[in-house]
């Protein structure tokens, strides 16, 4: 089994064999990683593997901004393959100056969580992910909690960016006070506190904000894909918590989804973030296998140091 740095024409047999990895759960075009391919970084790389001119496997490699001194790494395709993908990633990490390598699977992924546990990578950090189908949601069950506080004076208002009346700087406040006292782990937390950040990554699709006063209590970021939004983040004030208004704000996007013509709404988070799961079993979002963040540490000296599977 030969491995190489990937070419612009190993695009399709890569795009092909990691859609599939992942199950189906995103798409990945020829063209996605051609650009990937030809994009030079310093920080990242992409491993092919295969026999004669037929590309069975692969492996990306990106710095893991979250994690100090990581380098995530996704294996995809033939397992047979994946040992000397990984000691080829390990040998390159090392050269690199990374100190340590992370993985971050789905539970049902199979080849990859057998393989990584036979390669004495340690399961560190769990997440979870949940869906719903929108189409069967009833915002019915959450107007007597809308209606008892509107009564204390808080509504809940729908932004997008370009929205002029936007208290985009009382959001992204709460956005990064939250960011403090929120669990956390390497894959579940966001890249940066600031406010370009917030704006771009956060808020680019609809927020829908509890507001009492001009105070902004709690709110809820979708990202909008066709026919599906994704809860980016959610966050309520510490001294307005317990009070069913991250429960509100997430029901009335849902609401607002629905009635868009959207038919499926996703979530997740760290599995510690125990209120917020709360949170969506009651709006009936159904739990998906979990997240898995596997680590390994990068040996001073790789040859002689790393375990893997016989």
């Amino acid at each position: 089994m030969k491995v190489r740095s990937a070419l612009a024409a190993d695009a399709p047999a890569l795009a092909e064999l990691l859609t599939a990895a992942y199950l189906g759960q995103w798409v990945y075009t020829p063209d996605q990683m051609a650009r990937r391919i030809g994009t030079p970084d310093s920080g990242r790389f992409t491993l092919s593997a295969g026999s004669g001119t037929e590309v069975v496997a692969g492996l990306d490699a990106d710095p893991f901004v979250t994690a100090p001194g990581g380098l995530r790494v996704q294996l995809y395709g033939d397992p047979v393959a994946f040992t000397p993908l990984y000691l080829e990633a390990l040998s390159r990490a090392h050269r690199l100056g990374y100190r340590q390598l992370l993985s971050v699977v789905r539970q049902d992924h199979r080849p990859q969580v057998e393989f990584l546990g036979a390669a004495g990578w340690r399961n560190a950090y769990q997440s979870w992910g949940a869906h719903l189908d929108l189409t069967g949601f009833d915002f019915a069950s959450y107007q007597t909690l809308e209606e008892k506080h509107y009564l204390e004076d808080t509504e809940v208002h729908q932004y997008q960016l370009g929205s002029p009346e936007a208290p985009w700087e009382a959001l992204h406040r709460l956005y990064a006070e939250s960011l403090k006292d929120t669990p956390r782990n390497p894959t579940t937390t966001h890249d940066s506190d600031s406010s370009e950040y917030f704006r771009k990554e956060i808020a680019a699709g609809r927020v829908f904000a509890a507001v009492r006063r001009g105070e902004v209590r709690s709110y809820t970021a979708l990202s909008l894909e066709p026919g599906r939004v994704s809860s980016e983040h959610t966050a309520t004030r510490a001294g307005d918590r317990g009070q069913g208004l991250a429960t509100l704000v997430k029901a009335t996007a849902l609401e607002w989804a629905r009635a868009a013509g959207y038919t499926a709404a996703s979530t997740g988070g760290n599995v510690a973030n125990l209120p917020m799961l709360r949170v969506n079993q009651r709006l009936g979002y159904l739990p998906e296998p979990m997240w898995l963040t596997w680590v390994q540490s990068v040996p001073v000296a790789p040859s002689s140091a790393v375990t893997s599977p016989a």
